[in-house]
Parts: structure tokens; sequence; C-alpha cells
């Protein structure tokens, strides 16, 4: 911890570039995903997908074909939370950052989980198969 502090007071005080990370309140979300899906993994190892689409709303997969629409706001600490059709009394918040062009999402829901990373950005939405039909 302290080699990196260290590191990046050596970034500051040597006039070279320190590496760029913002954290996004919802206004900044919004122009940055809005009308984009953005794919989203551990690393490089893909997670899911979520479309971002006009008036908050959203759509989520876990890349297995099955999607799940939803919503997201803004809390006052700035947290970016999702409600989803099957879990509407669970949001599950976020707190987003831009860094270098690319967005890290931290969860904040109190559970221990490692930040996803973008891996991929595109205006194509996703794959989102029908119901699945029973015999």
């Amino acid at each position: 911890m302290l080699r990196a502090f260290s590191f990046v007071v050596f970034l500051a005080i040597s006039g070279l570039p320190v590496p760029a990370q913002q954290r996004l309140d919802g206004a900044a979300f919004d122009a940055l995903t809005r009308g984009q899906t953005f794919y989203y993994g551990y690393g490089s190892v893909p997670y899911g997908a979520e479309e971002y689409l006009d008036n908050r709303r959203v759509r989520w997969s876990f890349l297995d074909g099955q999607c799940k629409d939803g919503y997201w706001y803004e809390t006052p600490e700035q947290l970016i939370c999702f409600v989803y059709e099957d879990r509407p009394d669970a949001p599950q918040c976020w707190a987003f950052f831009s860094e270098n062009g690319r967005l890290r999402a931290s969860f904040e829901n109190g559970a221990e989980a490692p930040p996803l990373y973008q891996i991929e950005r595109t205006s194509e939405p996703m794959l989102c198969l029908g119901p699945e039909v029973g015999v």
C-alpha cells in the first residue's frame, strides 16, 4: 500500500501523468453508457453484459442468452443501483469509475466481490433468447 502511494506521489511531483481515475455520478454514467452495450469481466474473464437503454432502463445477461430487464438510479453517495424484474426488492449498488477510457465497477452492497472491468463496448444490442417453451 505504501509503495503504491509513494509511486503516485512520485508521479505527481515528477510531472508525469497520474493514471486517470474518475468516479462517475449519474449524469456522467448515463451520458457514457446510454445506447451502448458493455461487456464486463474479472480481468479478461467474461462475466456478463449490460445494455443501457433510454430513461435509465437496462437489460442484463450473464452471457447465457437469458436477459433481465430493469432500471437504474443514483443514490446521494453517487452509487448506481440496479433493480431487475426478477428481484424488485433487492437493488444492486455499484460505484463506477472511468479509468483511461474504460469502466470499472465496484460492488457496494456489503458483500466482498472483486471489481468488474469493461472488456468491450458496442452499440449493438445483446442477444436475448425468448422465453423457454416447455412441453
